[in-house]
């Protein structure tokens, strides 16, 4: 089967403050570009739609343009920016670095199928 989709008419837009997130849902794919604003930060968000102390969605994702800094519940912590590939597990808080837009690729699925829904 052969599927092509365009993120210039994506199936779903959700939003929420600071940012939103447009996705495209595929037969063994769902892709997301997650637009965040200077000053979003996912505790203050999305947690409180999500119901959740930290972020327990997987990314796999992209870095197209801005900053993003994390912190997994454990301690660890890192950056992203522009044209970095990331892996980032379940249970985790983050936030824009700076004062530009940061956009986001995600290729796991999970942000384009849970993230920021009400549980």
């Amino acid at each position: 089967m052969f599927e092509v989709k365009t993120l210039d008419k994506p199936d779903e837009r959700r939003d929420f403050p600071r940012g939103h997130l447009e996705a495209v849902h595929m037969s063994g794919l769902d892709f997301a570009v997650g637009t965040f604003e200077p000053g979003w930060r996912w505790s203050e968000s999305v947690g409180p739609i999500a119901g959740t102390e930290s972020c327990e969605v997987h990314h796999n994702g992209y870095v197209v343009s801005g900053r993003m800094r994390f912190v997994m519940d454990e301690g660890g912590e890192g950056e992203v920016g522009p044209g970095d590939i990331f892996v980032l597990p379940p249970g985790h808080d983050a936030w824009v670095v700076g004062d530009e837009q940061c956009v986001v690729y995600d290729f796991a699925g999970g942000m384009a199928r849970d993230y920021a829904k009400g549980k």
